[in-house]
């Protein structure tokens, strides 16, 4: 990882804002975070903490309708969010792609494999023909799928649900983009698919200083892959550290929480530790800090009625709290 480089992709302020029956929905409200050519940085937190909608954003894949999308999202010397329709098409799978969530919805039902891989290099390579088909075989060969060539002819609803998710990674991968983002991308294959994908991506990062953009809730995976880790709760980023720091030295009682969750190799459970309670309404948030509902500390009483702002708490270590959480104490 190039530590001195300028970021390849800075978002700043970044806030995303849906219309409902029932009132504005904040889905994003002020992430930012920075990337540079050949770190990875993870985005972890619960279901429905805005680690999606922020990707989609970025690449300006929301809704126009009912969606308000404001703050920055710089890569090189332009804003995406700013782009018209047709910058973007330029932007997109060449110098940022993206894994999507649900292969399924995201392939295209009425186009072959092959087709769907060669279009992107058709465009931002200037491949064609057989030299796009052997590229496609090749991509697929390394996500891992057999008979890779025939692979080319089938249509996505004739692939399992691994090998429709690896044809994603495939995808994503053709065009050798500056900035991948990866959003589940391993969550339906199993652990030894999921090993060579992530080989294969830090082989990416490596020729060509690629940077990752990693959306888990894989823990696990994070803590091998990472550099740095973007904590996310109710659509803001509630800590971001290096990956060792924030593993060994949470300063969050929400990471704190995720980290407890997790099973352990080795250690005796009878169950997995949850987190009580449930994500707040992004249509009716409470005031102060948005995880004071569920917090076992909350141990100052400006968490009640103030927003805690994202702080310096240790070099390069970030966290959005009021206190010291090393010196905090659990509610009784």
């Amino acid at each position: 990882m190039t530590v001195t480089a300028p970021p390849v992709l800075a978002v700043q302020d970044l806030a995303v804002t849906f219309d409902t029956a029932r009132g504005p929905a904040r889905a994003v409200d002020g992430v930012s975070f920075d990337v540079r050519p050949g770190e990875t940085l993870a985005i972890v937190g619960e279901s429905g903490s805005g680690k999606s909608v922020t990707s989609l954003a970025v690449l300006g894949l929301l809704p126009e309708r009912g969606t308000t999308v404001t703050g920055a999202v710089r890569f090189g010397d332009t804003d995406l969010l700013t782009d018209s329709q047709k910058q973007l098409r330029a932007v997109r799978g060449r110098g940022v792609a993206m894994v999507f969530q649900d292969p399924m919805t995201s392939l295209n039902p009425m186009l072959t494999v092959g087709r769907q891989l060669t279009e992107g290099m058709e465009v931002h390579l200037n491949l064609t023909g057989r030299a796009a088909e052997d590229r496609a075989v090749e991509l697929l060969e390394a996500v891992g799928i057999p008979d890779a060539r025939s692979r080319l002819r089938s249509h996505p609803h004739e692939l399992s649900g691994g090998l429709r998710q690896r044809v994603m990674i495939a995808i994503a991968l053709a065009c050798d983009p500056s900035v991948l983002i990866a959003d589940e991308a391993t969550t339906a294959l199993d652990v030894t698919v999921q090993a060579q994908i992530l080989d294969l991506v830090a082989r990416l990062q490596e020729r060509l200083g690629t940077a990752v953009i990693w959306i888990s809730h894989d823990l696990g995976v994070v803590a091998g892959i990472a550099d740095r880790v973007a904590v996310m709760y109710a659509g803001r980023v509630v800590e971001e550290a290096s990956v060792d720091d924030l593993f060994s030295d949470p300063r969050h009682p929400y990471t704190r929480a995720l980290l407890a969750a997790r099973p352990v190799l080795g250690q005796p459970r009878d169950r997995l530790t949850a987190i009580p309670g449930r994500p707040p309404d992004p249509v009716d948030r409470p005031p102060g800090c948005a995880f004071r509902p569920r917090c076992p500390i909350a141990a100052d009483p400006r968490c009640e009625t103030e927003v805690p702002p994202l702080r310096e708490v240790a070099p390069d270590h970030r966290a959005a709290v009021f206190y010291d959480l090393r010196e905090a104490t659990p509610d009784a």
